[in-house]
């Protein structure tokens, strides 16, 4: 692979870094507009918050310390390991999981460097980063390597108890996968039920002391042998009642309480352990309150888990990328390099744009989460979990942003997942033969590309999850609808841009016309994919807004490309939809 800071030395990241971010904004809902941390370590002291800025300038000099370090490892340290990992992969033997050895030396210099806790707040050690930068951070790290991304943004599983834990939980725990002691995982995928979660069928019963003990089995567990000599943290979906979804709790488990019955034999993400984990009579901590695992603990987790999975998928797409054009432009055919034959220079100049397109909307629900979730987390803080649901739905900004992350995180994980798949195909492809050997690393990219259209939910999944927010968010005064003209405000789009939003409405349109709730379903692929394709040449127009000079033709050359393409799926989409509408017979019969 290209070695190099995955960071600094990526224009078009370095491009959306410096220009396209509204940081300002970003960096005050994280901190809250008195930046509170800052003040925390003025009266105490504390060490957890002696990084916590006490300004935006000050918050983006740390940033951008922090995204060089993670670039500067990534580009050199994982890169020129990724291959032997993938080859060498795991192995499995007498219930114990054997990491290839590369792979643990880069964990360790991850922990070392103390870059794991990137999504987890500074009261419990964390490195106090906000999910934009997160998600700059997941696209360094899995250009690098998908499989090691996913051990790196699987610890930050402690977040999740840090809202809903007790103080023990969090100092036991929390601050240990803070450090890299513990490694983090998700157990709620059973061998019969995939993502019917609803039916989890393993059972936690509460014993005389308070404690809890779990008994069933978890397929699919990405990390849940922990990592060599370090353990893991799962977080279990277990049945503490028979009432369906409100029957549900999660709990704490070690991976040092439960037994690995196996690991899965993949097609790609060699040296990430998919484990079966078996509870038996497993001690167990449990989260929160009963009866609310699934509905609020687990709900909770999706957003940060798209937008991670999303992020992967940018990185995909820069791997993809680079790689390609590395090779086009030494790849010797007919006299001259194959980046200047016109076909080959057309998928490249695609590639570039579409990876563009996935960082902006990638980045777009980042900020959405970002402008909801940090200040609800303050209030529940402040007052107490119990308590805080009232007063957050006092709050209409945290609402409005709230249910756009809902729409955008599903959104940017359909998209970027899919995409990534198609970018790392066309890296294949124009390595030609060479591309489908081991030889050189796309194979593995490609490979790799593929689980991200899958795990977090699959894309048919994200479809279902999407569809009910673009219809209920267009209507008159609907949450999407105002968005997106606000946005609009903000700079002059093109008439191109006004007529696909004209052709997304009219989407919504027929949508809602068809009566037969199947035929719905089967349409709702392109409803989203419109949305998809016009919410990204939104942040193409609204970025070159934002530069000038050869930053701005540079964009505006992008979105121009960009448009074309959408306009072609649009229209088709578009075609689809009305004839499923109307019923594919009489359409044939019409002809």
């Amino acid at each position: 692979m290209i070695q190099n800071n995955y960071f600094t030395e990526n224009d078009d990241l370095q491009l959306y870094y410096n220009d396209l971010v509204d940081w300002d904004e970003i960096v005050k809902a994280y901190e809250g507009e008195d930046f509170g941390d800052a003040k925390i370590y003025a009266d105490t002291e504390n060490e957890r918050y002696a990084m916590a800025p006490s300004n935006v300038d000050e918050a983006l000099e740390f940033y951008q310390a922090t995204l060089e370090a993670v670039g500067e490892i990534s580009g050199t340290e994982i890169a020129a390991r990724a291959q032997q990992m993938d080859w060498k992969g795991l192995k499995f033997a007498d219930g114990k999981v054997t990491f290839p050895e590369e792979m643990v030396e880069v964990y360790d210099i991850f922990k070392d460097a103390g870059l794991n806790p990137y999504n987890i707040k500074r009261d419990y050690a964390g490195l106090g980063l906000p999910a934009t930068v997160n998600a700059i951070y997941s696209e360094v790290v899995s250009r690098a390597d998908t499989a090691f991304s996913m051990t790196l943004g699987l610890q930050n599983l402690a977040k999740t108890i840090v809202r809903y834990g007790d103080e023990e939980q969090k100092e036991t725990y929390v601050t240990k996968m803070a450090s890299g002691e513990y490694l983090g995982a998700m157990a709620l995928t059973e061998p019969n039920y995939g993502s019917d979660l609803r039916n989890v069928q393993t059972k936690a019963v509460k014993q005389e002391d308070g404690s809890y003990r779990i008994t069933g089995a978890k397929r699919f567990i990405s990390q849940g042998c922990g990592l060599g000599k370090y353990p893991c943290v799962i977080l279990t979906l277990a049945r503490t009642a028979d009432n369906g979804a409100r029957g549900l709790s999660l709990f704490i488990v070690k991976s040092t309480d439960v037994e690995i019955g196996g690991i899965e034999k993949k097609m790609g993400i060699h040296a990430s352990p998919t484990c079966e984990v078996i509870y038996d009579n497993s001690p167990a901590e449990i989260i929160g309150e009963e009866g609310y695992g699934l509905t609020r603990y687990t709900l909770s987790m999706m957003n940060d888990a798209r937008c991670a999975v999303a992020a992967l998928g940018v990185g995909i797409g820069s791997a993809s990328y680079y790689e390609a054009r590395k090779y086009a432009s030494e790849r010797e055919q007919f006299g001259h390099t194959i980046d200047q034959i016109p076909a080959v220079k057309r998928m490249l100049d695609r590639m570039e744009r579409e990876n563009m397109a996935m960082r902006l909307i990638t980045g777009e629900g980042a900020r959405s989460v970002d402008l909801y979730l940090h200040k609800a987390m303050r209030i529940e803080k402040k007052v107490g979990l119990a308590a805080s649901e009232r007063e957050i739905k006092k709050d209409a900004d945290i609402r409005f942003w709230d249910r756009l992350a809902s729409l955008f995180t599903p959104l940017s994980k359909f998209y970027c997942s899919e995409m990534g798949v198609s970018l790392a195909s066309d890296a294949v492809q124009i390595h030609g033969g060479a591309g489908y050997t081991e030889e050189y690393d796309v194979a593995r990219i490609y490979r790799d590309s593929r689980i991200n259209t899958v795990y977090e939910g699959t894309t048919q999944l994200q479809v279902v999850a999407a569809i009910g927010g673009l219809v209920a968010g267009m209507a008159p005064k609907g949450n999407f609808r105002l968005y997106f003209e606000n946005e609009l405000s903000r700079f002059s789009p093109s008439d191109t841009l006004k007529e696909q939003y004209k052709m997304f409405e009219e989407a919504i349109d027929v949508y809602k016309s068809i009566e037969d709730g199947q035929v719905r379903d089967t349409v709702a692929f392109e409803v989203v994919n419109i949305a998809s394709r016009l919410m990204c040449g939104m942040l193409y127009e609204r970025a070159a807004g934002r530069v000038e000079g050869a930053k701005r033709d540079r964009v505006l050359s992008l979105a121009g490309e960009y448009h074309i393409d959408s306009m072609a799926m649009m229209h088709a989409d578009l075609y689809k939809l009305k004839a499923r509408g109307q019923g594919a017979g009489k359409l044939a019969a019409a002809v």
